[in-house]
């Protein structure tokens, strides 16, 4: 624990309290956190509102300082995690791979060399980067939305600034300035990384703008053809769009269909006058055919021409066994792996996410993404001092039927981070409430805890065919509470089994979940108040 937050932590302990390892005391005395406590008639009211008559509800509140349970409700039980899954996957590669581990993507000559011309091929060896620069700022951190494009069917997704096909550029200058201009050959994408695995989004060695396309609808003048931009224009990928502007106050309904390999992209439907630009995408189908035309365009872009049909197969078969002796014309080196970590938690990123479980597996040497959760458990048990049997994973974003959490194996996460020097980037890289990421669109008015909830949320949801119902699986959120004070209290507060008629009300379970933790924020700050300076006034919600 670096000395600045175990000075912090102490500072916010009571009086004559004893500093506590959180994980320990959490593991060792289970039957102190499975009561059912009163959180509060505020709180209380929230829980009881319509939707919930059949939901359970999950609390677990620890102070850092001291180790004691704050709140508790159903604590040991197993709840469906959703994206809360993302704390142990990213926590687990954060610690495999460590905070400054950087992707190094290669371009190798294969073949030999008359002069400026290559008489062979350009082989990428696709190294499992998350972004391939298209995300990377100039600071060199990497840039995201509060609602991600990779959210896109979600109101309010936007993109970020920076071209996708940045990497691709970089490395292509990077062969001119090798002396090449010519090659007399073929480019190819070397994909053998890892064998790709079944899981959902299903991660590739190679990923270009997240193997989108995007498609950014803005409106016009009503009667006339709205306006279309899309990214990254690759060949053959076409997109034709019929969308209409309609009057102000109209019917926005822009639906998107492909032809089967994904080239052929079409957009109709109709988009309001006064409606804000309207994100949608569509899926790059052969994410290595994709990387190789666009590299060969890149090419070409910085002065290197390619003898190969740009728009041919990936020809991953001729490819050598190895690439001894084959001299290095390119690389991109990545980003720190920190700022893939803040990407994936602050948007909740599910790429990402099951991509690091592929990460972790090349890092132990095996090609089999699902060797990684050897590797979690490793990690919890031997590193972070976990109980491993808290959770039921099986895949990295928290999407498959068989996951499970319990919200002491999350608080006991949480606590492990504030042992180490990365304590605070950790917290940081988390949604914060009412400022950024997943959590940024709640408590941005009139609340008090804007700014000091950070925390990531999970959210599973199906439709009720019988009732014509969104069934909510489960909305949750797990993560540090920051007192008006400074100092930190572990939280997890979930329901599962809650009800909404449609996708718009259920906003508002979303909504009552940050509430809660807004709540627990000031309770714990007003607690704070009461034990130093005596009474200070009530709470308020928003």
């Amino acid at each position: 624990m670096r000395p600045m937050i175990r000075g912090r932590l102490r500072a916010c302990a009571a009086a004559g309290a004893t500093l506590v390892a959180v994980a320990g005391t959490v593991v060792t005395g289970p039957t102190a956190v499975a009561r059912d406590d009163d959180l509060g008639p505020a709180i209380e009211a929230i829980m009881h509102k319509p939707g919930y008559e059949h939901a359970q509800w999950g609390v677990l509140e620890i102070d850092a300082a001291t180790g004691e349970v704050i709140h508790s409700r159903n604590a040991n039980q197993f709840f469906i995690p959703g994206s809360t899954t993302k704390l142990v996957t990213i926590s687990s590669a954060w610690h495999t791979l460590g905070p400054d581990h950087r992707f190094t993507t290669p371009v190798l000559a294969t073949g030999t060399r008359d002069g400026s011309t290559l008489h062979g091929n350009l082989a990428l060896v696709a190294q499992g980067d998350l972004t391939m620069g298209g995300r990377t700022k100039p600071d060199g951190s990497v840039d995201y939305t509060d609602i991600d494009h990779t959210e896109a069917s979600l109101p309010g997704a936007s993109l970020t600034p920076e071209n996708p096909l940045a990497g691709l550029n970089e490395i292509a200058r990077q062969v001119h300035d090798a002396g090449i201009t010519q090659v007399d050959g073929d480019v190819i994408v070397d994909a053998r990384l890892f064998a790709l695995p079944d899981l959902d989004p299903q991660p590739t060695p190679l990923i270009i703008n997240d193997n989108l396309i995007d498609l950014l609808t803005t409106p016009t003048a009503p009667g006339e053809p709205a306006r279309l931009t899309w990214r990254p224009q690759v060949a053959p990928y076409q997109v034709t769009s019929s969308v209409r502007t309609v009057e102000a106050g109209g019917p926005t309904n822009v639906q998107v269909t492909a032809s089967p390999d994904g080239t052929r992209i079409s957009l109709s439907g109709t988009i309001a006058a006064d409606a804000q630009p309207l994100l949608r995408v569509s899926d790059i189908q052969n994410p290595n055919d994709f990387g190789r035309t666009a590299l060969i365009e890149a090419l070409a872009r910085a002065g290197v021409g390619v003898t190969a049909d740009p728009t041919g197969p990936n020809r991953e078969d001729a490819l050598p066994a190895s690439y001894d002796g084959d001299p290095r014309v390119a690389a991109y080196v990545s980003p720190p792996y920190s700022q893939y970590a803040k990407l994936i938690l602050k948007v909740s990123h599910n790429l990402g996410a099951n991509l690091a479980l592929c990460n972790m597996a090349v890092a132990r040497g095996s090609r089999t993404c699902f060797d990684a959760f050897a590797t979690e458990h490793a990690f919890l048990s031997d590193v972070a001092h976990v109980d491993p049997k808290q959770f039921q994973l099986a895949d990295g974003r928290g999407g498959v039927p068989a996951d499970r959490a319990t919200p002491i194996g999350l608080d006991q996460l949480l606590a492990y981070w504030l042992g180490t020097p990365d304590a605070d980037a950790f917290r940081l890289s988390l949604p914060i409430l009412g400022v950024d990421g997943s959590n940024g669109i709640s408590c941005t008015t009139d609340c008090p805890a804007k700014g000091k909830v950070f925390a990531k949320p999970g959210t599973i949801l199906g439709i009720d065919e019988l009732n014509q119902q969104i069934a909510v699986g489960a909305q949750e959120e797990a993560g540090y509470l920051q007192t008006d004070e400074g100092c930190l209290h572990l939280f997890y507060i979930g329901v599962t089994g809650a009800a909404s008629p449609d996708l718009d009300s259920f906003i508002g379970i979303f909504d009552d979940v940050n509430q809660i933790s807004a709540l627990l924020q000031e309770q714990a700050s007003a607690a704070e108040r009461l034990r130093t300076t005596g009474p200070s006034g009530g709470l308020r919600a928003r």
